[in-house]
């Protein structure tokens, strides 16, 4: 498929930038999906991807999944995302990041970075040289750091709002949780789920990882392959996407997917067979969206316990889908889409009636200009 053929079939995207600097190696794309709400607020992903192909889809993809979340979420942000092509574990340098720093910054604002899969908080340093828009710098810088806590935190929250909604129970005492991937988020939410009483499965492809959260949390530990299929209440995935796919669907014995995972669903028919199943889906952008509160809470000025205090909004925000998907008899993805869509359609519009398209919260990024000076 040629580029824009690629583009035009994975949603209406306002702009698609590719970024390239032959000196410092960079090979890059941006993508911002929407801004009707806000600036396009999404991380920048470093990844091995095996063609460039591949590489667009997925910026393409995760930026509209951004558009999504912030507007679920309750946000005034819009969705964009960017890819970096590399291996981060080998091509990460001071002038790469300041290469791609200095495209961020010709937006003007339009869009705002952050940390994503293959980035940290140091390579957003370097962003920040070149850039006053990007969040997620460290705590020094005036910004909010790791936002992993924050998005488990959310992810549990989602947990509890599923957990309510299929087992009519409050508390997750005894509550069997199998939590895939112990990356950041994955590792922080084994420790929510302990302290809130679940008995947790782990399972990871680093056994480092898993060894330290059996010590440490008591957790038990099973095979990668088996923690899909294994008998639990709640499967949380929360490593790399599409996990819920025509091989595993059949071996699902959980009652409940909900987990930080972006893209959990293979395709999108997917989200309708859990419901066929009886199977309660937290869609994933809803779940997952405490990282991105904490950011923006990040770009009003920054306040740890008010970031955790906005992540249990994400409660309200499945419990909201949950009643969507009842009322309308729809899964519940095709539920949060209806509720993103509606306060696209009806926020978007009013901002556009008064402001005229290009009207943004800008008074947040003059904040954040200032912060660079």
């Amino acid at each position: 498929m040629f580029t824009f053929e690629l583009i035009e079939k994975h949603g209406d995207h306002e702009e698609v930038i590719f970024c390239h600097n032959r000196e410092v190696g960079l090979k890059a794309i941006i993508a911002i999906h929407n801004t009707s709400l806000g600036p396009a607020l999404g991380g920048t992903r470093m990844w091995t991807y095996a063609t460039e192909q591949d590489a667009l889809i997925d910026v393409l993809r995760l930026s509209k999944g951004m558009t999504y979340k912030a507007s679920a979420a309750g946000l005034n942000l819009g969705g964009g995302k960017a890819v970096i092509m590399g291996n981060p574990k080998k091509d990460k340098s001071e002038a790469l990041f300041r290469a791609f720093g200095a495209y961020v910054n010709s937006l003007k604002g339009k869009y705002i970075t952050a940390e994503d899969v293959g980035t940290t908080v140091h390579d957003m340093e370097y962003v920040f040289m070149e850039t006053p828009y990007v969040t997620g710098i460290p705590v020094a810088l005036g910004g909010s750091g790791d936002p992993s806590p924050y998005t488990a935190h959310g992810t549990l929250m989602g947990i509890k709002a599923a957990v309510k909604t299929k087992l009519g129970t409050d508390s997750l005492q005894g509550v069997r949780v199998a939590v895939q991937g112990l990356g950041n988020v994955g590792s922080h939410l084994v420790e929510y789920l302990v302290k809130e009483g679940a008995i947790v499965t782990v399972a990871d492809i680093d056994t480092e990882k898993t060894k330290a959260m059996a010590s440490r949390y008591g957790a038990k530990v099973i095979g990668p392959e088996e923690i899909v299929t294994s008998d639990c209440d709640v499967l949380a995935p929360c490593a790399l996407g599409a996990i819920i796919n025509d091989e595993t669907l059949p071996k699902l014995k959980c009652k409940v997917v909900a987990g930080g995972a972006n893209n959990q669903l293979a395709e999108y028919r997917h989200g309708d067979n859990l419901m066929e199943m009886g199977i309660l889906y937290a869609p994933d952008y809803v779940i997952n969206a405490g990282g991105l509160m904490n950011v923006f809470v990040e770009l009003e000025g920054y306040s740890s316990d008010r970031a955790f205090e906005k992540t249990n909004q994400v409660y309200d925000n499945l419990m909201n889908v949950f009643q969507i998907s009842k009322r309308d008899n729809i899964a519940t993805h095709r539920a949060a889409d209806r509720l993103a869509e509606e306060r696209i359609r009806k926020i978007g519009g009013l901002r556009q009636h008064h402001h005229g398209r290009t009207a943004r919260p800008f008074s947040t990024l003059k904040e954040m200009t200032n912060r660079q000076k």
